[in-house]
């Protein structure tokens, strides 16, 4: 496993294109599947490039990402409706203006170019259904 002492655990609408897309986008790489009777995707690890995890599942259709939340809640686009990272991962990298760039040229929705804050230098993005995260570089 990993010395990783907290591990983020995501739901996804569809984790089998998550994946597949967070490995393209982020750089991640899976490392553990367990498909259930359907076909769905009962549990899934990814491995970030810095070697930390990251978990996902799919669960019931009744289910609703942040980005489709939002599409069907006015409280809910009001509050993603800011930058930042709500509910989100914050993931260690070694070169954020290299991740940036990869993230953007996989269709990304960026919430924030590259910056220098009192953290490093950080940006902020969303992931294909919505959850949001801020790579950081120190």
């Amino acid at each position: 496993m990993t010395d990783q002492q907290v591990i983020p655990y995501l739901t996804y609408q569809d984790a089998a294109a998550a994946a597949e897309w967070l490995a393209k986008a982020f750089g991640f790489e899976e490392v553990n599947r367990v498909a259930m009777p359907d076909g769905k995707v009962g549990h899934l690890e990814m491995r970030t490039a810095g070697g930390g995890r990251i978990m996902m599942a799919e669960a019931t259709p009744d289910y609703h990402g942040p980005r489709r939340h939002a599409e069907e809640c006015e409280a809910a686009r009001r509050w993603l409706s800011v930058p930042y990272v709500i509910d989100g991962v914050l993931v260690h990298v070694d070169d954020v203006d290299a991740h940036y760039r990869r993230a953007r040229d996989a269709g990304a929705r960026i919430l924030s170019e590259p910056e220098t804050s009192g953290y490093g230098k950080v940006y902020r993005v969303e992931d294909t259904e919505g959850h949001r995260w801020l790579f950081t570089q120190a």
